[in-house]
């Protein structure tokens, strides 16, 4: 089962604030890319949530990591800091959000075309989120996907833990070579 997400949704509330200063901070704020996915711009990413360049030049800059024990958030956090002193915004305050959660759906088509050309297997829809109890499954997480080398859907999951902790390593049975999926959440 997966959320029902419109083909043009986005998690990204667009610059508010004075003109220019809020389209330049914006594109400032959206061009920094994510460390461990360095294909990526948070923006495509979907973890940049929202910038607000407020009238007297502060810029507020809200984030969604991943997961909430993201171990790249401070680099985000650094690297946001540093690339809006570059564009002239001398006092950057950001916010991390955890509500609502960031989820694989929020990774843009952009973001999903880029992982594939740099042999990542993008992730499918997000489960379907629950009211009910989680349960625990102790069997591997059952994924359809292709090879983003070769296109086939002869893989086999090698480790449910990748190069990072949001991946996991599977290998194509046809080409052979390994890649990495970003896993859905």
């Amino acid at each position: 089962m997966v959320r029902d997400v419109p083909a043009d949704y986005s998690p990204v509330e667009r610059p508010k604030g004075p003109g220019l200063s809020a389209s330049r901070a914006w594109e400032a704020a959206a061009a920094v890319v994510d460390p461990e996915l360095p294909m990526l711009t948070l923006a495509d990413l979907g973890v940049l949530r929202r910038v607000e360049a407020r009238p007297d030049g502060s810029v507020e800059v809200a984030i969604t990591p991943t997961y909430s024990g993201c171990p790249a958030l401070a680099t985000m956090c650094d690297d946001l800091v540093r690339r809006l002193g570059e564009e002239g915004f001398g006092d950057v305050r950001l916010r991390v959000e955890l509500d609502p959660p960031w989820s694989s759906d929020d990774i843009t088509a952009q973001g999903r075309a880029a992982l594939r050309e740099a042999g990542i297997s993008a992730p499918g829809p997000a489960p379907r989120e629950s009211t009910g109890p989680v349960p625990l499954t102790l069997a591997p997480v059952r994924r359809r996907l292709r090879c983003p080398r070769c296109g086939s859907t002869d893989v086999a999951l090698t480790s449910e833990f990748g190069s990072t902790a949001c991946e996991a390593l599977y290998r194509c049975r046809a080409c052979l070579e390994p890649f990495d999926h970003v896993k859905e959440h």
